[in-house]
């Protein structure tokens, strides 16, 4: 049983960036939906699509390499709120990642967002990962 969703996620994305997969399968959640389009916006992927197999709903994500040496678009992921302790910020104190090289990703009331379009909008929220 998975505790944590979205660590699922961002690790299943990271070991298939490490062995340089194509495309890897992640489990459909609305949060997991809405982290994956973020990343589509951002650039971090190719694309992604939504199936259903056996009654259980999937997003197959199309990763993104450099087309020189195929290095992976994504370096890094790191999940900052985990279940057992969740990091809460509101919009004046929101970090830079990486000097605003990377993205931190951001649970809102407005929905899931990017560390600088919640600064835009004056909202804080949960921070869920950063993505370099």
């Amino acid at each position: 049983m998975i505790h944590d969703i979205v660590s699922d996620m961002l690790t299943k994305i990271r070991n298939a960036n490490l062995a340089k997969h194509q495309i890897v399968q992640v489990p459909y959640t609305k949060l997991n939906a809405n982290i994956i389009k973020v990343l589509h916006h951002e650039g971090f992927i190719y694309e992604y699509e939504e199936t259903k197999e056996n009654f259980k709903k999937y997003i197959i994500v199309s990763l993104k390499y450099k087309e020189k040496n195929k290095t992976p678009v994504i370096t890094a992921l790191k999940r900052i709120s985990k279940p057992g302790l969740k990091v809460y910020t509101n919009h004046k104190e929101i970090p830079k990642v990486l000097g605003g090289i990377g993205i931190a990703i951001i649970s809102t009331s407005q929905g899931v967002m990017t560390d600088r379009h919640a600064r835009r909008l004056g909202i804080g929220g949960e921070i869920l990962c950063y993505i370099w």
